[in-house]
């Protein structure tokens, strides 16, 4: 992310909650049959490092690089992995459009939900060819907001979607970059992109609870609320009915809750 870029969601609890539940399993499954033991690995936007210590696990003794624009987050990422015994890690603050590494350093070059938030998604993808190995791989994951859906629709809840988007693209961040990941690696220069897609699904009441917590609570109380009141987006009367709708989508018995991810596999 650039000093041009802002970050939508900031790092409010609730928000790092929704981070740190992500694991190579759930958010990066599609990248693991190209990983071998040995391999140098990039991870851009790393956050709180738990897909990063994943990663590391399955290319050790390889190198693992893990960067992140905010150093706080940065933090809680060499706590992971130093509870993981990822020893093969290290971290560095970085800029994704403008990398502080040689031209072709590394055999995978990955980010997991970074483009959707940054000022240049192609310039970005570009850049993290740049310092992929001639024939390595350039990965990338996506949410597409457009694709969130959910049952029961509790009237309160309703506005959330909408509330964000006007909020993430004023910061001038692309909500719907899951569809427009494979558009974006051709900007940037690939000719061998492979496209796939999954989704996440809540559905459990543990997982609806934490959920609507972390999405309806970063709503009411995060920098994301700030930024939609600042914009004149919502009030936070309006907000706090929009957190109450998604505690009442939490709360029924049959609440479900799914979104779709663009991925893509690229060749340096």
């Amino acid at each position: 992310m650039s000093a041009n870029a802002t970050y939508t969601h900031g790092h409010h609890a609730n928000v790092l909650s929704a981070h740190r539940w992500r694991t190579v399993e759930n958010s990066a499954a599609y990248l693991v049959p190209h990983l071998r033991a040995g391999m140098s690995v990039l991870d851009v936007g790393c956050g709180p490092g738990t897909i990063t210590a994943g990663l590391a696990e399955l290319v050790a003794p390889g190198r693992v690089v893990a960067t992140d624009a905010a150093e706080v987050v940065l933090a809680d990422a060499r706590r992971n992995a130093e509870a993981k015994g990822a020893a093969n890690v290290e971290f560095a603050v970085a800029d994704v459009h403008d990398l502080d590494f040689p031209d072709g350093t590394f055999d995978v070059v990955h980010a997991h939900q970074v483009l959707q938030h940054i000022a240049d998604p192609v310039r970005a993808l570009a850049e993290m060819r740049r310092v992929a190995k001639p024939g390595g791989i350039v990965a990338a994951r996506e949410a597409d907001f457009g694709t969130m859906i959910w049952y029961p629709e509790p009237e309160a809840m309703a506005p959330w979607l909408d509330i964000y988007d006007k909020v993430a693209r004023g910061n001038g961040g692309e909500p719907h970059a899951g569809r427009r990941l494979v558009s974006w690696a051709r900007r940037a220069g690939f000719t061998d992109v492979t496209a796939s897609a999954s989704a996440w699904c809540y559905a459990t009441p543990e997982e609806r609870e934490w959920w609507s917590e972390s999405w309806g609570g970063r709503m009411r109380d995060s920098s994301l609320a700030d930024k939609a009141v600042a914009g004149g987006h919502a009030t936070r009367e309006e907000l706090q009915r929009v957190y109450e709708g998604w505690k009442e989508w939490a709360a029924a018995e049959d609440g479900w809750y799914s979104v779709v991810h663009g991925e893509i596999i690229c060749r340096a």
